[in-house]
């Protein structure tokens, strides 16, 4: 049991190292991404096919991973782009957004009832950026991109666990890596005349960045956290991954001193989110315990 909560943070540890990376690859967001991707598909169509994973699933599915795939392409854009145009810090604090998008759009998707204490936290976030775009208006493209990167990272997780249903996660993965590729190509000629002096190809330097981002920052990190996955709950799983924004600013206040970078309204929002976080968590551990709690039985006097 050990062994796996080491593999579970491990591997949130590793997503949260992304933002690093991220800023350490001097190549801009869109080829980051690309090289992602590519990088990533490759390895997880030779690694699942070798171990006979891949499952044929018909077109009305492979159509739905398309777009789940567009979705979670958009996503890993936008937040390169916060990245470039803010800092690792500003990055993942609207990051932290995914619970207030997560609140509304599942109901919205899964025609569930809206849970009104999931909301209010998400409002607790929405309200911690807040103070940061409105005190801080230098980071306001990268906070801008952040948000739409929340939005969409809220957005395909959803689309996943209803594919999951039909189909085994080593065939989403390596199939959602590929189109996510192939949609990245198709924007290159429009992005290519909004933006000036694109570089395409990596320095070596850049390559070996981006074969950690892939292998260790994806692949590996999906095999900690399915191994991890086989002796924790999905529960204690997911709640882990809640702590990647924490990780991830830790990291580059470590590695690039971006604390010295940040104004006091970004520790004030940055505080605000944390507590919306700490009460989901106990909220979401109280009510695991409730569930498992065995049920009284009166007996007859």
């Amino acid at each position: 049991m050990r062994k796996a909560y080491l593999q579970l943070h491990g591997a949130v540890l590793l997503a949260g190292f992304t933002g690093i990376l991220g800023r350490l690859i001097t190549l801009n967001e869109l080829m980051i991404v690309c090289y992602r991707l590519l990088f990533t598909a490759i390895t997880m169509w030779v690694i699942f096919s070798w171990r006979k994973a891949i499952r044929p699933i018909p077109i009305s599915l492979q159509l739905k991973i398309v777009l789940a795939a567009v979705f979670a392409a958009t996503h890993w854009l936008t937040f390169y782009g916060s990245i470039k145009y803010a800092n690792v810090s500003i990055a993942l604090v609207c990051f932290a957004l995914v619970s207030f998008f997560t609140a509304l759009l599942e109901p919205l998707i899964l025609r569930k009832q809206i849970n009104p204490i999931e909301l209010v936290l998400g409002l607790i976030t929405l309200l911690g950026v807040y103070l940061i775009f409105h005190f801080d208006t230098q980071f306001k493209w990268g906070i801008g991109l952040g948000v739409i990167s929340a939005f969409f990272a809220a957005l395909f997780p959803i689309l996943n666990r209803e594919i999951l249903k039909e189909t085994n996660v080593e065939t989403l993965l390596a199939w959602q890596q590929s189109f996510g590729f192939l949609f990245i190509l198709l924007l290159i000629p429009f992005y290519s005349l909004a933006v000036v002096d694109i570089r395409w190809i990596p320095t070596w330097t850049d390559a070996g960045w981006l074969l950690v981002l892939s292998w260790l920052c994806s692949v590996w990190a999906f095999q900690l956290s399915g191994a991890a996955l086989q002796k924790l709950s999905a529960f204690t799983v997911n709640l882990a991954f809640n702590l990647e924004p924490v990780y991830g600013i830790l990291l580059a206040f470590v590695v690039y001193r971006e604390d010295q970078l940040l104004s006091k309204w970004f520790y004030l929002g940055f505080c605000l989110i944390m507590a919306a976080l700490l009460i989901h968590m106990l909220l979401l551990h109280r009510k695991k315990k409730q569930m498992l709690d065995p049920i009284p039985v009166k007996t007859q006097q």
